[in-house]
């Protein structure tokens, strides 16, 4: 039962992580299937080991995260990737969640494109427009790099530690909720932002 929801959990990390960066986590799961056996990739998820999807998806972290970083170039990634993070959501939940065979296929791939969505609609809908606005478009740089760091460092604890992202979904979500929040909240002028 632990196997299965320490699966579950890792699956539910990846999807978020995916969220944020599409590339990063699929690289991630790709070298850790290769070279170490903490991940096994059924049919036919296991094309993520093979190294043309390792280095195609080393050249997409490359231009994501230098696409990612440039005010306004972002905006136009984020249009695309709102199309692709959930579906690297979708494929990460279903290739990690070591429990395919118990929970249909289906399920594990609209449970990962939702999840991925909702990250990805948060950092493209609201966390990122109000950092923008905020600095001027000297923030994202900052943002974005620390996006790319959160995203490697929840790609790789769930699948070394796959518990450990109960408490990261419960702060991201609390973190996307701070934020929306702020957004809302009235000013000293009585108006809304």
């Amino acid at each position: 039962m632990t196997e299965v929801i320490s699966g579950i959990l890792g699956a539910f990390g990846l999807s978020v992580s995916a969220g944020l960066n599409a590339y990063i986590p699929l690289l991630v799961v790709s070298l850790m299937a290769k070279f170490t056996n903490l991940i096994e990739l059924a049919e036919p998820w296991n094309a993520l080991e093979s190294w043309w999807t390792i280095g195609v998806l080393a050249v997409l972290v490359v231009i994501e995260a230098v696409a990612d970083k440039v005010p306004v170039v972002d905006h136009i990634n984020d249009a695309i990737q709102s199309f692709i993070r959930p579906v690297a959501g979708a494929i990460l939940f279903a290739a990690s969640a070591k429990t395919i065979t118990e929970i249909h296929p289906v399920l594990s791939l609209v449970s990962g494109l939702l999840v991925a969505g909702s990250v990805n609609a948060a950092k493209s809908v609201v966390a990122r427009p109000v950092v923008d606005v905020a600095t001027a478009g000297m923030g994202t740089p900052v943002v974005s790099t620390l996006e790319d760091v959160f995203a490697a460092i929840v790609s790789v604890l769930s699948i070394l530690v796959p518990m450990l992202m109960v408490i990261i979904v419960f702060l991201t979500i609390w973190l996307i909720a701070s934020i929306v929040n702020r957004r809302h909240r009235p000013n000293a002028s009585g108006s809304t932002s």
